[in-house]
């Protein structure tokens, strides 16, 4: 359900965006990250049926399991109540942060310098080894036939994160947090400023008053601006407020 929400945002929101500000602006609206912080204002985790030892261990404020329970609040909403409501909960959830989350999905990242630049999504090839009691898992990313990083973790998922950072610190240097990027409320455009005067002594030329004089009343207000058209509605869904 939340894969179908952010897409069909995007395409109604982002008609001219390049694949690689769709990437950036979709991985900001699902990350980890920020799920688990929609779930933390619910309070989602004191509702979770857990297990004594991870409960214990702190698993009531354990990211992806947040995370997890915000996505089945989601598909629950979707059930009880339509589509449209879990597209408007969701994002209407998403402005109300306080702060935009931060995105440590080097995977997302390296997916949208990797299609910029060589016009091709990243490939994982990831193998495990046991190494004593513990599994280790080493994984290369290819875009094309040539590799651009290695990781190594205890998981394949952090093996092949650890393989994107590696990629990005090739690619495009020291890194930086990436922050989230929240979907921007439609506004209305400013009026046209009036044009500064060249000195201080130069008196601001005064236009001609017409020979048949309209009545103030009906002149049209300074203030007014037109306002920006909203994207036509979907057919199947309703338009975004």
């Amino acid at each position: 359900m939340l894969q179908l929400i952010s897409a069909e945002y995007l395409y109604k929101h982002h008609p001219g965006a390049s694949e690689g500000e769709l990437t950036q602006t979709r991985s900001a609206m699902v990350n980890t990250n920020t799920l688990a912080e929609l779930a933390e204002q619910l309070d989602l985790g004191s509702y979770l049926y857990l297990g004594k030892g991870i409960a214990r261990g702190g698993g009531r404020s354990l990211k992806s399991l947040l995370a997890n329970a915000f996505e089945a609040l989601l598909g629950a909403i979707f059930l009880d109540a339509g589509y449209d409501a879990a597209y408007h909960y969701y994002l209407n959830r998403y402005r109300s942060l306080p702060e935009p989350a931060q995105d440590e999905n080097f995977k997302g990242r390296l997916q949208q310098v990797a299609q910029e630049r060589f016009g091709q999504t990243p490939v994982y090839d990831s193998e495990g080894a046991k190494v004593g009691s513990k599994r280790e898992y080493t994984s290369v990313v290819f875009a094309g036939a040539e590799p651009l990083g290695t990781g190594h973790g205890s998981t394949k998922q952090e093996a092949e994160q650890e393989a994107a950072r590696a990629a990005l610190e090739s690619l495009v240097g020291a890194l930086k947090p990436a922050t989230a990027i929240k979907p921007p409320r439609s506004r209305a455009r400013r009026g046209s400023r009036q044009p500064r005067r060249t000195s201080k002594s130069e008196p601001a030329p005064v236009e001609p008053l017409p020979e048949s004089p309209v009545p103030v009343s009906v002149l049209p207000s300074d203030d007014a601006a037109p306002q920006i058209a909203e994207p036509p509605p979907s057919r199947q869904f309703g338009e975004l407020e």
